[in-house]
């Protein structure tokens, strides 16, 4: 790759962790300008995908397409094909547009692999859009509850309702109280020209125990986060950009809860210490949310928490 493999924000954290020499030789390694012919394979196979876009106010969202498996297609090692529109309620409905940057993330729960591939919209149509690869690179399994999904086709002929408001209602907060895992959009807002293949947006996995979001009364979020594979794509585009989408998912009745907040790294304390195994902590204030009742077309096994 002739860009930076790393923008400032990841690089800014990788050397505040200790960790940037390190990245330095095995990120141009490891993050390609090519999809590997297993991640081509990888995606062809998934019944969802998760999305990170942008808004036209600069809003980060995390978003999810369901389609039975076989609805992306690698037409070659640079480029997916998605035969899939956005769901109801998505804000993905507004910020699909040719040209914006996207970030995907594929992701198996049941075997625990999950791939990322960032890249740039094209050729919207009726039908779907396809997206040019910026980067692509494999995530470890480390915090995904193995659940299997199924998609239910039936599910079509349900309108879902939307609720939305500037502050998480009591439905939004038992589903952030109970979930063991959540999906979250950043954006890089910095020099893109600069940047290069580094720019654009990043969609990432959390997971822990149920309940391992602490919900505040004053709708701010508390999350721990684990030590992973030291990239720092999240945290980096934090470091530069504090707002994010996070995206939770009712795995028994398929709603959908999409937030915008804004976030802020906790490095050390006494707070980190309490959160058990916790390297540092995401706090992140909620500033409207979106909640789309038995919105997603897929059902889930049961789910088995890892090691």
């Amino acid at each position: 790759m002739n860009a930076p493999t790393f923008h400032e924000g990841e690089r800014a954290v990788q050397a505040r962790v200790g960790v940037r020499e390190r990245l330095e030789q095995m990120g141009p390694r490891v993050i390609r300008d090519f999809m590997p012919d297993q991640h081509r394979a990888f995606f062809e196979q998934l019944p969802f995908v998760l999305a990170g876009t942008v808004d036209a106010g600069g809003q980060p969202w995390a978003s999810v397409l369901a389609q039975p498996p076989g609805f992306i297609r690698s037409p070659d090692p640079q480029h997916l094909l998605l035969r899939a529109r956005p769901l109801r309620g998505d804000p993905l409905q507004d910020t699909l547009a040719d040209g914006a940057p996207i970030g995907l993330l594929g992701i198996e729960p049941h075997t625990r692999r999950r791939n990322r591939m960032n890249g740039v919209v094209q050729g919207v149509n009726a039908s779907g859009f396809g997206v040019a690869l910026s980067q692509s690179f494999g995530n470890c399994p480390k915090y995904i509850q193995a659940r299997e999904p199924v998609y239910v086709k039936e599910h079509l002929s349900i309108q879902p309702a939307v609720h939305t408001a500037t502050q998480l209602d009591d439905a939004a907060r038992r589903m952030v109280a109970a979930a063991d895992t959540l999906f979250i959009a950043t954006a890089y807002a910095g020099d893109s020209a600069q940047a290069g293949r580094a720019a654009g947006v990043d969609v990432s996995h959390r997971g822990g125990k149920p309940g391992f979001v602490r919900v505040d009364a004053d709708d701010t979020l508390t999350v721990p986060d684990f030590i992973g594979n030291f990239f720092f794509n999240t945290l980096g585009n934090i470091a530069v950009n504090p707002r994010a989408g996070l995206l939770f998912i009712d795995f028994d009745r398929g709603d959908l809860l999409y937030l915008a907040v804004t976030a802020d790294i906790i490095w050390d304390g006494p707070e980190v210490r309490s959160f058990a195994g916790a390297q540092r902590l995401l706090r992140f204030k909620v500033q409207s949310m979106r909640r789309v009742e038995n919105s997603l077309p897929l059902r889930w096994g049961e789910a088995e928490l890892p090691p």
